[in-house]
């Protein structure tokens, strides 16, 4: 390498450092007490008065070595991932490693063990650990972004609902856990940082010393290989180290959202520019720098842009998120893509005889299920008690247990048909078996609008918070498929699209619940969960009018609906308007989304296995897959509603934590399928 290219990378990094060094100064400056640079000064030389000093040293000091620490970390990370992947999405929210490091820390503070601070980060290792090494055991080392992406996302849903599970179970225990699980840097005094900085350093000393193997990796396996690197080991021991430096920042500040994405992004054009930047064992520490850049220029951004009390209840991770959602839709969209996500359901006919059993049996089983849902609980019920409440002949106490049970179980049965009608329309309009609503940030939407309403007025009633719900879910799918429209509806950049505006609306409404009085942030929180509990006939009915109307026009638009699944061409040479069926079908499974959520919360992965499993079942004419996928989504729903406050009873937990429970498996498993 010349002596110019090193000079100039030099000066880059002396630069990025600069910023660092710039960003700390104002950070230093910023918070509740009016504490100067010339206080600061003082404070760091021993000249300031008590209460000045104690603000600097124990509190803001701290603060802004715990952001240095944690964007280098996370930084340094996301490079060494991307790079030993091949992937330039591989990050640690990606490939699930902060989620994996949260609920290994949750689940210790659920059972109430009190474990020193660095005996944590052994925790939260362990789970960052695993949870990378099952993403890239599912989408494999150099394979097409949108399976990795896809991975990491079910896999993070899905501990984060276990994750979400455990903080509602343990309220007492998990006090404060949520707030700190959104990535706050704020500190108590430098022994965190004093603990984790050693670890830390092992980690990013740790990647140095292998970053010539990894730039070897990036040749390739094979000629890897041929120069005498052990392949296996190499990626094993990059992906533990990335992972213990992940598991050092969230222990110290939680799992602070993109930093590792968004920092070698920034690093990475500089490659083309200087030879130099291509090393790996200088890529890595400047995505650092570039990471402790990030964290803390969101600080400061977000101490300027409130006020100094609000600025202290909004954790950091909040603004990385939303920034860093933003960095992921920019790139889905530079991304080249080659095509769908995934190869078409292979065509089955099915006689009506067998179409006909299948209904009449699944029929049968939404059935049992909703009476069982109606009979057992709290309080276990007669078949009696139900003919007796419906003429309205029941005691007072049963009457009570069937007005709060029976709504409830409605809720469930028709949220679980909702999702499944609103699923099938999507896969099928877009031609790709992994969409789905809550993939595609249709959900995320709708919830943010709902929950807007109940932290902010939170005397609204059903139809206001379906409206809000409806207006969430309207905005990000016009931005979802208005930014992949352009590439085609089958291209793997309508889910990378819809990862990224799922993850921000995430990021926004946790910091509603935040911002929002306890009260109503139990309120969201239990709301998010997928819970039916506490709900009337009232906020039943805009979904049931809703489930009615969409499924007369799914099923008089089948004929269209079937065309549309079929490819680009076709329904052109049969007369069919494309662009208007396309979006009308998109308009109504948006319509059923944001009204089953609005009714039962966020509920996620009932939109993707229930048209899996309907088409499997009956073949993928929508005049026999339509009933079907709403049957079993009805069924799923009304079944994980009342597992969720029959099994752990008194204790009860959201149906869309259970659905998340069941449908992470069934998802992974349809990526490995895909692969295979």
């Amino acid at each position: 390498m010349s002596r110019p290219a090193w000079a100039g990378a030099a000066v880059v990094t002396g630069a990025l450092v600069l910023l660092v060094a710039v960003l700390a100064v104002v950070d230093l400056t910023q918070g509740t007490a009016a504490v100067g640079t010339r206080e600061v000064w003082e404070a760091l030389t021993g000249q300031a008065r008590q209460g000045d000093s104690s603000v600097v040293l124990a509190s803001r000091l701290p603060r802004i070595a715990a952001g240095v620490l944690v964007g280098v970390g996370l930084g340094a990370a996301g490079a060494a991932l991307q790079a030993v992947s091949r992937n330039v999405l591989a990050t640690p929210d990606t490939l699930a490693v902060n989620a994996g490091s949260y609920l290994m820390l949750a689940l210790v503070s659920a059972t109430g063990v009190s474990l020193p601070f660095l005996a944590s980060s052994g925790v939260a290792f362990v789970g960052a650990l695993a949870a990378a090494a099952a993403v890239l055991g599912l989408s494999g080392p150099g394979t097409g972004t949108v399976r990795l992406v896809l991975a990491g996302s079910a896999l993070a849903l899905g501990v984060r609902s276990v994750t979400d599970g455990l903080l509602l179970l343990f309220p007492e225990r998990t006090e404060g856990l949520y707030q700190w699980g959104q990535g706050s840097i704020g500190q108590n005094g430098a022994g965190g940082v004093a603990q984790m900085a050693p670890v830390a350093l092992l980690g990013l000393v740790g990647l140095v010393l292998v970053a010539r193997r990894i730039d070897v990796l990036g040749l390739g396996d094979d000629a890897a290989r041929g120069l005498g690197v052990p392949v296996r080991r190499t990626r094993l021991a990059v992906v533990a180290l990335a992972a213990l430096l992940s598991a050092a920042a969230v222990t110290l500040a939680g799992p602070i959202g993109f930093v590792g994405l968004c920092a070698p992004a920034l690093v990475r054009p500089l490659a083309g520019r200087n030879r130099a930047f291509a090393r790996a064992r200088l890529t890595i520490p400047v995505a650092g720098l570039a990471g402790a850049a990030l964290v803390l220029g969101s600080d400061v951004l977000l101490r300027a842009a409130v006020s100094a009390e609000s600025a202290v209840a909004v954790p950091t991770g909040v603004v990385t998120s939303v920034v860093g959602a933003g960095f992921l839709v920019v790139m889905a969209l530079r991304i080249r893509d080659g095509g769908g996500a995934s190869a078409p359901d292979r065509l089955r006919v099915r006689g009506r005889t067998a179409v006909v059993v299948t209904v009449v049996v699944l029929t049968a089983v939404v059935v049992g299920v909703a009476l069982a849902a109606v009979l057992l609980g709290d309080t276990k019920l007669l078949l009696g008690d139900v003919a007796n409440w419906a003429q309205g002949r029941a005691g007072r106490a049963t009457s009570f247990v069937l007005d709060t049970r029976v709504p409830r179980v409605l809720a469930a049965l028709l949220a679980g048909a909702a999702l499944a009608l609103a699923g099938t329309l999507v896969q099928a309009v877009t031609r790709n078996p992994l969409a789905e609503p809550g993939i595609l940030g249709v959900s995320g939407g709708a919830a943010l609008g709902a929950v807007l309403v109940v932290t902010a007025v939170p005397a609204a009633g059903a139809w206001g918070v379906s409206g809000a719900a409806f207006a969430g879910a309207s905005a990000t799918a016009v931005l979802v498929f208005g930014l992949a429209a352009r590439g085609g509806f089958r291209q793997n950049r309508l889910v990378l699209v819809g990862v990224g505006v799922s993850a921000g609306t995430s990021a926004l409404i946790s910091l509603l619940i935040v911002l929002t009085d306890p009260f109503n942030a139990t309120k969201a929180l239990t709301w998010l969960s997928g819970s039916t509990y506490g709900r009337t006939a009232d906020e039943v009915l805009p979904l049931a009018v809703v489930l009615v109307a969409g499924t007369a026009v799914a099923l008089a638009r089948r004929g269209a609906l079937d065309l549309v699944s079929l490819d680009e061409d076709t329904p052109r040479l049969l007369g069919l308007r494309l662009g208007s069926g396309r979006f009308g079908f998109l308009v109504l499974s948006v319509l059923l989304s944001a009204t089953a959520v609005a009714a039962a919360g966020t509920i996620g992965f009932v939109g993707l296995v229930a048209p899996h499993a309907a088409r499997a079942l009956v073949g993928r004419r929508h005049v026999r897959s339509l009933p079907v996928a709403m049957l079993l989504g009805a069924a799923l729903v009304c079944l994980a509603d009342l597992l969720g406050r029959t099994v752990i009873a008194p204790a009860q937990l959201g149906a869309g934590l259970m659905t998340a429970v069941v449908g992470t498996p069934y998802f992974l498993h349809l990526l490995v399928r895909s692969r295979r």
